[in-house]
């Protein structure tokens, strides 16, 4: 496609271009856009379903929340183990359980990250099986992994219990990398253009939603006796309810029309739209189809796939793009707040830090919730260039009040706070909240929004390979954490994961473009030349204008 301004699509009908924005799509009902539809549906160009306004599609449905809702329970999967294992590690009873009298750094951090290295190998294979196999089957199958990681975790006992619940939590991490990656390419692909961000952000805001889940039941069992072992067999929940939803969620419609099955995505359209008419719901089916078609080009292997996803420039450069954002999500140290809450304010001090891991996991969800309605209106470029920076501030203060914290201790932290310059704890617990707000609206959500960057024939490993970074990320923070502040201190450590969130700032600033509003397919032509930041601009302005005369036209047209 050409970067010169859109002009009018003047076909045999006389249509003017009927591409839609996040404000807005065009009124069906109307005869000049019945026209211009069926134009676009024989014409060559790349178009997606928002071209086409059923009756009644203004109106999240039901039947839409439902999916969205069921889909979503993926997101307590990786939400409720963040939180959980945190609650755990400081349990009275874990050392003595698992034969690891003292549970030392590395002890932790082998827990800790097993279940990351799990979701590492398993979220590269996840984008190529739900290509393969299906967004729903595969959803299913990290239900199911699961289910039996947290099973194995709950009945570690013997004189293998710390192997056995590595074993457990490595299994686990199967599960979530599958259903981090498919989940919200499941959800962005039945989610109408103007409400993708809003949409695959309730997956987020689930995963922050289990993290307090889990941060309660920590608080619940941390007086009872092998309390742990409830915290993470109650973890099995979550995959089994989602399990049951399943018999009702529809497959994704771009998969069904990727092997051809259009009744059956007229099907599934006709429960997402229930007042539109056969033909509204055809004529969408109709577009989508072309849409996939004309990206697909043809069935690829996988040599090819990776051929053209890294050697044709609009598809690297979104590559960077996506893997990038991910990268800053994890390297920016959040997790490690998740994973290691409770053992980190314990030692600065804190009296019961299970409660100061439910305060910052409930910051987590209030903000997450507000990236919710702010991520479509405010634009993905614009918070993530406000956000990140903020990140690095609040690292910045966190790095100088540890100093402060630590100055009669030698930069050490011990384990129960004594020796401690406790008038900077609070400045710590402020600093750290910030950070957290910072994280929740802008680089906590927005990554997941990858699978708008990539078009359809190497979405799946395109997201599969951004979803990698983010757990490669995951996996350095986890493993490294309490070795890290043990070597270089706790200033030292939060000075390092500011420098780091400096670096994304740049990232941000010079190489993601704004795609809020644009569809699936118009995003890879922002990537042509360039990482197309003003390009992008361009391209929302002009559709918005062009949209506004269209209305007008048909304003002018009912006089």
């Amino acid at each position: 496609m050409s970067s010169t301004p859109p002009a009018p699509l003047l076909g045999p009908d006389k249509a003017p271009s009927t591409r839609s924005n996040s404000s807005g799509e065009l009124d069906f009902d109307k005869l000049n856009n019945k026209a211009t539809l069926k134009h676009l549906s024989q014409s060559r160009l790349e178009v997606d379903e928002s071209v086409v306004r059923a009756e009644g599609e203004e109106r999240t449905t039901f039947f839409v929340w439902w999916l969205v809702i069921a889909a979503a329970t993926g997101g307590l999967l990786f939400g409720y183990d963040t939180g959980v294992i945190g609650g755990a590690l400081v349990h009275k009873d874990v050392a003595s359980d698992l034969h690891r009298v003292p549970l030392g750094s590395f002890d932790k951090e082998l827990l800790t990250s097993a279940t990351t290295l799990g979701a590492l190998i398993a979220g590269f294979s996840s984008g190529v099986l739900a290509d393969i196999i299906g967004r729903k089957i595969v959803i299913g199958l990290a239900d199911a992994i699961f289910i039996i990681g947290a099973v194995l975790q709950a009945v570690s006992y013997g004189a293998n219990a710390y192997w056995i619940m590595a074993v457990g939590r490595l299994i686990i991490g199967f599960g979530v990398g599958l259903a981090s990656l498919v989940v919200p390419l499941y959800i962005g692909e039945l989610s109408p253009t103007s409400l993708r961000g809003r949409l695959v952000t309730l997956n987020v805001v689930a995963i922050t939603g289990g993290q307090v889940i889990a941060y309660c039941l920590n608080l619940a069992f941390q007086n009872v006796t092998h309390g742990w072992r409830f915290m993470v067999g109650l973890g099995a929940i979550p995959p089994a309810l989602q399990l049951l939803m399943l018999i009702y969620l529809p497959e994704s419609p771009r998969f069904l029309l990727r092997h051809d099955k259009l009744e059956a995505t007229v099907t599934i359209l006709r429960k997402i739209y229930p007042y539109a008419t056969e033909e509204q719901l055809h004529l969408k089916a109709d577009v989508i189809s072309k849409s996939v078609k004309e990206n697909m080009g043809h069935r690829a292997t996988f040599v090819q796939t990776w051929k053209r996803l890294h050697l044709n420039g609009p598809n690297f450069r979104a590559l960077v793009v996506a893997c990038g954002l991910q990268g800053i999500q994890q390297l920016c140290g959040f997790n490690t707040l998740m994973y290691y809450a409770p053992t980190l304010f314990q030692s600065v001090g804190f009296d019961n830090s299970l409660v100061i891991g439910l305060v910052i996991s409930i910051v987590n969800l209030v903000f997450t919730i507000v990236a919710l309605f702010i991520i479509d209106r405010v634009g993905r470029r614009r918070i993530a260039c406000s956000t990140v920076p903020g990140m690095c501030g609040a690292l910045i203060l966190a790095a100088v009040a540890f100093h402060f914290l630590t100055i009669h201790t030698g930069g050490k932290l011990p384990d129960n706070g004594a020796g401690l310059n406790d008038k900077w704890s609070p400045v710590v617990l402020t600093a750290m909240l910030v950070y957290v707000a910072f994280y929740a609206t802008g680089i906590g959500n927005i990554p997941w929004q990858q699978g708008e960057l990539f078009e359809m024939d190497v979405r799946g490993m395109g997201t599969a390979l951004s979803t990698t970074c983010n757990w490669g990320g995951n996996l350095i923070i986890g493993s490294t954490f309490l070795s890290l502040i043990d070597r270089i201190t706790a200033a030292g450590a939060f000075g390092f994961y500011a420098g780091l969130c400096f670096l994304g700032s740049i990232f941000v600033f010079f190489l993601y473009p704004e795609t809020s509003g644009l569809s699936l397919e118009e995003t890879r032509e922002v990537f042509l030349t360039g990482f197309g930041i003003r390009k992008a601009n361009r391209m929302r302005k002009q559709k918005m204008a062009a949209l506004a005369q269209v209305r007008d036209a048909d304003d002018d047209a009912t006089v």
